[in-house]
């Protein structure tokens, strides 16, 4: 008989073998240890043991768990329980098919309705994504991925609808990687230089809390005859997926050309020069994401030598809640 019950401090082992061992596809970090696990999402200050659910056997093994959270309000400053997010679920292949990852469902819902959610989406993106930054998504959490194929056939038949699509792009730096050229190109680089690399400044807390516990740095292009940025991105180190992988790799998050700078090559430019630059320092891959409906994201990415590798789904559960 498969009991539930709430996570306990010494569930991490139990939690990360589930993880490993549970075939989630491309954009999940494997082979990922409980150093890993606890730094990423256990210690995040806002974790509420109740928000992780557990299934065990009848030998009390865990066979399955489901973990919910909460965005941040507007100011990001703080958390807002308004909006609730089913981050992961995950059921033992042994035990699938058996109402198991329904009933965690079932019990994840009346956490999040109970701690007060108006709402609640299955699959962490921007800005609601309190969990698994760095260990699901690549670059940046992007909902439940296409590679992860289980995933949307098991929301859609509990009745979530899609919210929001997202892209995943990457671009080869090793040998035989693209070399981009082109008019808008040459006379952006006429005009502008790379900066040298910075840290990233924090915008805000959740900022901080999420994305800010990878190491990242912030690179960006300037006038060559002096001032301020014209554009910039931040670079974030994805070690973590070496083992997925077998490459190293970095992921392009948050890329921004002020408004009286764009369309003119300079988001192209950046892109291409940052590839350039870690490629020097033995990366070989480059990824970054882009919400399906940003035409003008995905062109740029596509300018910059960047090929579609994923996609990952949102998915809102239908109001009310009931």
């Amino acid at each position: 008989m498969v009991a539930y019950r709430q996570f306990r401090n010494s569930d991490p082992p139990h939690v990360v073998r589930l993880w490993n061992e549970s075939g989630l596809g491309r954009g999940a970090a494997q082979g990922i240890s409980c150093d890993i696990f606890d730094g990423l999402v256990i210690s995040q200050t806002y974790f509420d043991p109740a928000g992780m659910i557990l299934a065990t056997s009848d030998d009390k093994r865990v066979i399955g768990f489901v973990h919910a959270g909460f965005t941040a309000d507007e100011s990001k400053s703080k958390l807002s329980k308004k909006t609730g997010i089913i981050c992961a679920v995950i059921v033992d292949p042994q035990y699938r098919r058996q109402g198991i990852g329904r009933e965690l469902i079932r019990r994840a819902e009346e956490y999040l309705r109970n701690s007060g959610a108006e709402t609640i989406f299955a699959g962490c993106a921007a800005p609601r994504d309190p969990f698994y930054f760095g260990l699901y998504g690549g670059s940046e959490p992007g909902g439940f991925l296409e590679s992860d194929p289980a995933a949307a056939p098991f929301f859609i038949s509990l009745g979530y609808a899609t919210a929001e699509r997202h892209l995943v792009f990457q671009r080869t730096l090793g040998p035989g990687g693209p070399e981009i050229m082109c008019v808008r190109l040459l006379n952006a680089k006429r005009q502008s230089k790379l900066a040298a690399a910075t840290a990233y400044e924090p915008k805000d807390w959740w900022w901080s809390t999420r994305q800010g516990r990878l190491d990242s740095m912030q690179l960006g292009l300037v006038p060559k005859a002096g001032g301020n940025l014209i554009a910039r991105v931040c670079v974030v180190g994805l070690d973590v997926y070496s083992s997925s992988w077998k490459t190293r790799a970095i992921g392009i998050t948050g890329l921004q050309v002020v408004e009286q700078q764009r369309r003119k090559g300079y988001g192209q430019l950046l892109l291409d020069e940052v590839c350039r630059r870690v490629r020097d320092q033995m990366i070989q891959l480059a990824e970054a994401h882009v919400l399906e409906t940003d035409v003008a994201g995905i062109a740029v990415l596509k300018s910059a030598g960047f090929h579609q590798v994923d996609a990952g789904t949102v998915f809102r559960k239908p109001e009310p809640l009931v």
